[in-house]
């Protein structure tokens, strides 16, 4: 009877959980080609509601701000860069292993996205508003953080908050520099090129920095 309840119980949380993440995809799903077609500013967290067919205050239990619509992928993307240093081979430098990553993502064009034309106009609409840019550069400040947190766990350098901001920083600027340019119309395929060289020379020379040999 008592294993019977236990697993009726523990059933119906994570009935109830899935159904939770499963509204949350839908409001996000539904908010952001409103965003692309109209830019964030002219869409209303009402009219996202609507197109759900849930009430605002629903909305607002699941993404606090309108802003948190739009990086609906927040916490994710903060921890994303501490993940592949928590994750790495044992003894392996955590520069190298951020480097790898990024470098990956850019030689395979990884992305959200099933279109470039959707990626350029993502990154148009969050050009476009000056509160997505504020919330972009706290997003950034958070993945910081949380790699300065889990090198400082390792106990692997002296310094890790330093650590942290260049690695975050080389990261963040290769990340800049492809969406600039690709904006500004040059190949998407050569720009990539490109910036896999800029990474690799970047991470290389912080590595370097921080073994000698």
């Amino acid at each position: 009877m008592t294993q019977n309840f236990v697993w009726l119980y523990y059933g119906r949380v994570g009935l109830r959980e899935t159904k939770k993440q499963q509204t949350r995809r839908a409001i996000a799903d539904a908010a952001l080609p409103l965003f692309l077609e109209r830019g964030f500013d002219r869409v209303t967290v009402a009219e996202v509601a609507r197109h759900v067919g849930v009430s605002a205050q629903t909305v607002f239990n699941y993404f606090p701000t309108k802003e948190d619509l739009f990086f609906d992928r927040q916490a994710e993307v903060e921890g994303e860069l501490a993940a592949i240093v928590r994750d790495r081979q044992p003894g392996r430098c955590p520069v190298e292993a951020v480097r790898d990553q990024l470098v990956e993502a850019l030689e395979r064009d990884r992305s959200e996205f099933p279109t470039s034309d959707l990626g350029l106009r993502f990154w148009q609409v969050l050009q476009d508003s000056p509160a997505l840019r504020a919330r972009e550069r706290e997003i950034a400040e958070g993945v910081e953080l949380a790699l300065a947190a889990e090198l400082e766990k390792e106990g692997t350098v002296p310094v890790p908050a330093v650590l942290a901001g260049a690695i975050a920083g080389i990261h963040r600027a290769v990340q800049r520099e492809l969406r600039r340019r690709v904006m500004a119309g040059e190949d998407g395929a050569q720009v990539r090129r490109e910036l896999v060289t800029v990474a690799r020379t970047a991470f290389d020379t912080l590595c370097h920095g921080l073994h000698g040999a």
